[in-house]
């Protein structure tokens, strides 16, 4: 998962042609055996990591797959055909490379076909919500004089340009849950933190975007763990769970544990303020600097 390419796209088209082949009850050996038969190089192997995501399919593939399965809808051909097309597009991080963590692009792709997202922190402003200064403030108290300040310019450019994700045309729902000390550590100094506070109001007035804080006074509940994060992508991609920290990203997708993820994001959305309450702590935390 850490090239250029989407992720998302990949994932679609994997699970959209099994479950092609699973509705007309093929087996895996019975598609290979269908499959030998026309042009190019078949196999098991080769069909397994298809439909386990680790293999990018040229578009000339789907379409022998789509014959082996007798799919002739031709909106359903041209929509897979159209997948392929996509999954091999590489994306804006590409021109980032050398400034982002290898474990992360999977990460930056995921985010660009993201249906929905709910997040929950509890250390610091999450990446699609920070301003230019809270970024450099961020980057510079993580990793003191690890990096120039061109490279740090570098990085502050890619999570702006990560941003767009929240402004587009059809953007995700986003529902983040951040602890309210978040909001009181005067990350970078007082007009830093004004400025990234006026920020999360702004956003707030976004429909797409729900914000909560966590109240200091809440009882004590599954935040304790630690940030998580449950990505929502397009169908028939099930949901994933994502998690980073000192050892790097960390992608969820057994099914109970991301069940688990998404009891905690209930638990935490229920302890938090409501919307309207958060609105005025935050306002109140800017107030304050």
């Amino acid at each position: 998962m850490s090239d250029g390419m989407s992720v998302v796209r990949r994932w679609q088209l994997a699970a959209a042609l099994k479950a092609l082949r699973e509705d007309v009850g093929i087996r895996q050996e019975q598609a290979v055996e269908l499959l030998r038969k026309g042009p190019g190089r078949w196999s098991r192997p080769k069909l397994s990591r298809i439909e386990n995501r680790e293999h990018t399919l040229k578009p000339r593939e789907v379409e022998q797959l789509l014959d082996a399965y007798g799919v002739i809808d031709a909106s359903v051909r041209d929509e897979l055909v159209q997948l392929a097309n996509e999954s091999a597009e590489q994306g804006w991080w590409v021109s980032f490379n050398s400034e982002l963590p290898e474990d992360l692009r999977p990460l930056l792709s995921i985010e660009s076909g993201l249906v929905a997202m709910r997040d929950f922190q509890n250390q610091l402003i999450h990446g699609l919500l920070q301003t230019n200064d809270y970024a450099r403030a961020l980057i510079n108290a993580i990793n003191p004089g690890m990096f120039t300040p061109e490279e740090v310019e570098r990085r502050i450019a890619a999570r702006m340009t990560r941003q767009q994700v929240v402004h587009g045309e059809d953007p995700p729902h986003l529902h983040f849950i951040m602890d309210q000390g978040i909001l009181e550590r005067p990350l970078g100094g007082p007009r830093i933190m004004r400025d990234q506070l006026c920020r999360l109001l702004e956003l707030t007035e976004h429909p797409n975007i729900t914000i909560q804080v966590l109240a200091k006074s809440s009882h004590a509940g599954p935040g304790l763990e630690g940030p998580f994060s449950i990505l929502t992508l397009p169908e028939p991609v099930p949901d994933i769970g994502y998690t980073e920290g000192p050892a790097g990203s960390v992608y969820i997708e057994e099914r109970e544990h991301v069940r688990t993820c998404t009891l905690r994001f209930g638990v935490l959305t229920e302890l938090a303020l409501s919307p309207a309450e958060s609105v005025a702590e935050i306002d109140r935390a800017m107030r304050a600097y």
